[in-house]
């Protein structure tokens, strides 16, 4: 297998191994902040639309919001729209003349980081009624479309490190001879173009939660097109059209310029390192437009960041792959001065991960709270970890490579100063938190990271070689940093799938905040069977407020034939288990077609156990247990 391929297949592996190890299924990244009408209300009347109110923006649908009958008829009157031109509030008409009962509102929209979420919530009308209609409590994405498309997120990451990183080191380090790096270079425009033309197909079933099989839908191919998603991936597609040409120009004007005696590239016009940095900050473009960045606090500045964050990345770990190829070819002399242009690139790199890294790291968490209680800030924390074995990964390779090199003749120009650090300086940092985020710290990076102050040979037009000894110490030094740097590359992917701690913490207080505010009766239907003919039935419970307090409870028992039967007894019982609270006795009496009490006092707020008890003869009885939510 050849060099490029090696590289190639490197980062695929390790993508995919860390992949298929638990990457977990998105977090929502949006959360209702307010319906109208509210969930578990009872109205006096028909409404004529229903609203709801997200804490962001939202993309919608024509069936973004389905209101269901008791009977599971769609009773919409019209399509979902926004509301008032607001993006993050959408509303849909209903039907005039709706009869009483219990409907079901089933809703599914995208966040403004381009991640879909889904529920359901219930009000009635006059009464809550018998039945209601049956929501699937399916994800908000299919298990297989969400898989594969996180797999070609994960592959168009490692590919645009690939290609503007070997591209970056050919222009910018000018080694003897990119004949090597041309297969790299190749390898990563391609597979960005394979998998940008996946994520366009698999971006419809992945919105929808429906399976692959539906990726050639017509509908679904149509709502990718016109959507922010789906217009930063045809703008990847013809930039990647525009990198096709400028790589063909370029290496056809690059195969007969070289210079020295031992024929280094030439250096390259200003105008073509103009175009080459347009097109790279165009594809960075591509990601910030369409994630964490586009949504949330200070767009500008985080979309500036997010790009600069992802070229830097690029850069950094591309360049690493690159001069992992170039020393794979032994017929192939590295200069030392090129290595010396790679050490002051990747510091450069390094530096500008750890300023936008900071930032964004702040972006996303917002508080000390928020790095371990929430999934954004634990993958960072694995994300730290990570860096920190990179840095000791160089660390080790450094001293082996000194080892190494003792024994050997000195060169006229110290190589090892320009693809280390010096024994006595100070450490560079380590790439950032988050495909929008980063971690501040200090780094070195044996093959690839110096001080920004490394020494240049005497006379660079006539260029050192590293020699066999040193060449086979540094491919070690750095494949081992490659390896893990693909490993922080990954984590990085996996953050950008993840809800940001700051949005996870307003997420919550919103939701708490919504329903606390909206909900003033919770129903619970349970089914139950005493084991005798005629001994099923269902119960339906009515706890309202199901707040902190004084609740009033309401059980009524629906026997088979579907109306109102009269039983000996009801016990109710609540249990906190988590408090170690309960079980605390509702105190239910018959009031006459009905078991009910009006002095529940339920102290604290959380998920409760809510244990039913019905008797239906001197000795037949059964319990039945459900949880239920009591707010605050």
């Amino acid at each position: 297998m050849s060099a490029p391929r090696r590289a190639v297949a490197l980062v695929a592996l390790l993508g995919t191994l860390f992949l298929l190890g638990g990457a977990g299924s998105v977090s929502a990244h949006s959360a209702v902040r307010e319906t109208t009408p509210g969930e578990g209300t009872v109205l006096k009347s028909a409404p004529k639309q229903v609203t709801m109110t997200f804490t962001e923006s939202v993309g919608i649908t024509d069936d973004s919001l389905r209101v269901l009958s008791p009977e599971n008829r769609r009773v919409n009157a019209g399509d979902t729209e926004h509301a008032s031109g607001r993006s993050d509030s959408v509303r849909v008409p209903l039907d005039d003349g709706l009869a009483d009962g219990t409907y079901t509102v089933a809703w599914r929209v995208v966040s403004a980081d381009s991640h879909p979420i889904s529920g359901a919530f219930t009000f009635s009308i006059g009464k809550p009624s018998e039945t209601t209609a049956s929501v699937s409590a399916e994800p908000a994405v299919n298990p297989a479309s969400g898989a594969l498309y996180d797999i070609a997120r994960y592959a168009a990451y490692a590919a645009v490190a690939l290609l503007i990183g070997a591209a970056t080191f050919v222009l910018v380090c000018r080694p003897a001879s990119a004949e090597p790096l041309r297969g790299l270079v190749r390898a990563g425009w391609w597979v960005l173009v394979a998998t940008t033309a996946a994520l366009l197909l698999f971006r419809g079933p992945y919105e929808r939660g429906t399976g692959p099989f539906t990726l050639l839908d017509p509908e679904l191919i149509e709502n990718t097109l016109t959507s922010r998603p789906g217009w930063a991936l045809l703008a990847r597609l013809a930039l990647l059209a525009g990198a096709a040409v400028f790589l063909v120009r370029l290496g056809r004007g690059a195969a007969a310029e070289t210079e020295g005696p031992e024929k280094e590239q030439v250096r390259p016009k200003p105008v073509v390192l103009a175009v080459g940095g347009v097109l790279a900050v165009g594809l960075a473009g591509t990601w910030a437009a369409a994630e964490h960045a586009s949504a949330g606090i200070q767009v500008p500045l985080a979309m500036t960041s997010s790009m600069l964050h992802l070229l830097a990345m690029a850069v950094w770990l591309g360049g690493l792959a690159a001069l992992l190829t170039t020393l794979h070819r032994s017929e192939t002399l590295l200069s030392a001065a090129s290595v010396a242009r790679f050490s002051r690139l990747a510091f450069a790199s390094v530096a500008v991960l750890v300023l936008t890294g900071v930032y964004q790291s702040w972006r996303g968490l917002g508080s000390w709270d928020a790095v371990f209680d929430t999934s954004y800030g634990r993958i960072l924390v694995v994300k730290v970890c990570a860096v920190v074995l990179l840095l000791a990964a160089a660390g080790f390779s450094r001293r082996w490579t000194g080892r190494l090199t003792d024994a050997e003749e000195p060169l006229r120009v110290p190589v090892l100063e320009t693809v280390g650090v010096r024994a006595g300086g100070s450490a560079d940092s380590g790439p950032g938190a988050g495909g929008s985020s980063g971690d501040a710290g200090e780094s070195t990076s044996s093959a690839a990271v110096g001080d920004g102050s490394d020494e240049k040979p005497e006379n660079e037009s006539e260029p050192t070689s590293v020699p066999g000894a040193r060449r086979g110490a540094l491919r070690r030094s750095v494949l081992a940093e490659v390896v893990v740097g693909v490993v922080v590359l990954v984590i990085t992917t996996v953050l950008t799938g993840t809800q940001p701690g700051r949005a996870e913490i307003e997420t919550a207080a919103a939701e708490e905040t919504a329903a606390a505010g909206q909900r003033t009766a919770s129903t619970t239907l349970i089914p139950f069977d005493v084991g005798t003919p005629g001994g099923q039935g269902k119960v339906q419970i009515v706890l309202e407020p199901g707040r902190v307090g004084e609740n009033t409870v309401e059980a009524v028992v629906i026997g088979p034939d579907g109306g109102i039967a009269t039983v000996p007894e009801i016990r109710l019982s609540f249990t906190l288990a988590s408090q170690k609270i309960g079980p605390i006795d509702a105190g239910l009496t018959n009031k006459g077609g009905y078991w009910g009490t009006s002095s529940l006092n339920l102290p604290i707020p959380g998920t409760w156990t809510m244990k039913v008890t019905i008797r239906t003869s001197d000795i037949d009885q059964v319990s039945e247990s459900r949880r239920v939510k009591i707010l605050r």
